[in-house]
């Protein structure tokens, strides 16, 4: 049964924490918003259909946003705690530390629960949809690949410029100027018309030109090369095929993951448990990483925070890669790196501590 203090912790945090998500997923809301809204402007995306694309992209990333929210949380809430001397007042009346890591277990639970929920079955059902909604942008039009008619296109750091002056709703294009500036010698292609195609498999996209001229040559001097050609194919940058296979491994369901042995399975389902178990991970954190006392500096345990923060978000990446590379054995799994963050938190922070003081007194002894 919870106690009064239990209770006015869950308040606490549960306020502090409902801000911080709602912060986060209207920032988030607002830049995937602007990405849907250039995918109408070129044509890629039907204005009727926006509002579920961007919810999809929500219900697909609000997992990732529930961990860094909880243990912000958790953060300013004991800080606040913290700086009223309140967390003294409950040391003075029974509620140490021990409480205190029980309550925000308890207050992590329900929440693991529900980023369990949205890491592992609403995660890859938005993903599906959204692969769904991504190949039927490759089928509408070409602008899906940034091409739109009267506009230069570039990629490669501006050594390629690609430009159309028509583009018509089954892919055909007129009037076609390409630049390739990548090789020693650059090279002009003119061309009367041509077609855009997208393998929805590979992701692979090319421009396929018809009747023009291709010039190799340096502008300004006089050693040119002139061709003429009736068929030319101009490969675009596409997806590579290890992110296309990532792609679709986000749409599988999570009861196809479990028990599989490919290592890029593997690495896929401990990416969706990542989320739930962090929170745990998380709540073990906040707590050593607060000054409980006003008196003490908590410089540099804030300091220690924001690296616990970001170290424990990046190398979850990390371990994810080398699992399906194979440089980590597969018994390890991708949720190492948790353990090993709690570890090195608490052997840096045990020194200072009241047991960590006892011990060294007692060696000096």
């Amino acid at each position: 049964m919870l106690s009064v203090a239990d209770r006015y912790l869950f308040a606490e945090i549960a306020k502090v924490f409902s801000a911080i998500i709602l912060t986060l997923l209207l920032i988030m809301a607002s830049m995937l918003l602007l990405r849907t809204l250039e995918d109408v402007n070129l044509g890629a995306l039907g204005s009727e259909a926006v509002l579920r694309y961007l919810g999809l992209q929500v219900l697909r990333d609000t997992a990732r946003l529930l961990p860094p929210a909880f243990f912000i949380a958790a953060l300013v809430t004991l800080g606040r705690l913290a700086r009223d001397s309140e967390l003294i007042a409950f040391g003075a009346c029974g509620f140490g530390p021990l409480r205190l890591y029980r309550a925000f277990l308890l207050f992590a639970l329900p929440l693991s629960l529900i980023t369990g929920w949205f890491a592992l079955f609403g995660q890859p059902y938005a993903s599906l949809q959204i692969q769904l909604v991504e190949d039927a942008k490759g089928e509408r039009s070409a602008q899906v690949a940034g091409l739109r008619a009267g506009r230069f296109y570039q990629q490669d750091d501006g050594n390629i410029t690609f430009y159309a002056a028509r583009i018509d709703a089954s892919n055909r294009l007129e009037g076609i100027f390409l630049q390739d500036r990548r090789a020693e010698i650059p090279r002009l292609v003119i061309s009367r018309r041509g077609l855009y195609q997208r393998d929805p498999e590979t992701g692979e996209q090319r421009v396929i030109l018809e009747e023009g001229r291709r010039y190799d040559g340096i502008p300004g001097s006089a050693d040119y090369r002139l061709a003429e050609f009736d068929r030319y194919t101009y490969f675009l940058a596409n997806e590579t095929q290890t992110e296309v296979e990532r792609r679709r491994r986000a749409a599988r369901p999570t009861r196809e993951l479990i028990g599989s042995q490919s290592l890029l399975d593997r690495a896929e389902l401990g990416h969706r448990l990542a989320a739930p178990v962090a929170i745990y991970a998380l709540a073990l954190l906040a707590i050593p990483l607060t000054s409980l006392s006003p008196r003490q500096r908590g410089t540099a345990r804030l300091l220690l925070a924001f690296l616990t923060y970001f170290a424990f978000f990046n190398l979850q990446q990390l371990a994810e890669n080398w699992l399906e590379t194979g440089v980590t054995p597969a018994w390890m799994g991708v949720l190492w790196y948790q353990v090993a963050i709690l570890l090195l938190v608490y052997l840096s922070l045990a020194p200072g501590s009241f047991w960590g003081r006892r011990l060294f007194d007692r060696l000096r002894r």
